[in-house]
């Protein structure tokens, strides 16, 4: 398993993306609407670790409570069917059962920790080369 990224929710893409960028620096990557989840991501880039946050607007969700900017956590697992075949096992729950978004060619679930954070596990498709 490899750590991927942070996921936060934003009230204002285009604010957050100049921040992320201009105020702390982080590379854009890339940008797109995901009409099903009726949401807008972006991600960010650290030049230096790589290490990526994906900024996710909700459309309709312009305000929050504190604690709700955290979205979820992602990771990307070889074999999503094994991985959560073998966390069932120890109890954790599923929040959501591998499906692919579209235009995307990757399968994704969800799974929450103790505490309810969403944990997102990506299973990239085989290379073909």
């Amino acid at each position: 398993m490899r750590f991927l990224h942070t996921s936060i929710t934003v009230r204002h893409m285009d604010e957050s993306l100049t921040f992320y960028t201009e105020v702390l620096g982080l590379e854009f990557e890339r940008r797109r609407t995901i009409p099903e989840n009726h949401a807008e991501i972006a991600f960010v880039r650290d030049p230096v670790t790589n290490a990526r946050i994906e900024l996710t607007h909700w459309d309709g969700k312009d305000a929050f409570e504190a604690g709700e900017q955290l979205d979820h956590l992602a990771f990307e697992v070889p074999d999503l069917d094994q991985f959560l075949l073998k966390v069932r096992t120890k109890g954790v729950r599923v929040a959501k059962e591998p499906y692919r978004l579209s235009g995307g060619s990757s399968r994704i679930a969800f799974i929450l920790d103790p505490n309810d954070v969403w944990i997102e596990l990506i299973e990239h498709p085989p290379s073909t080369g």
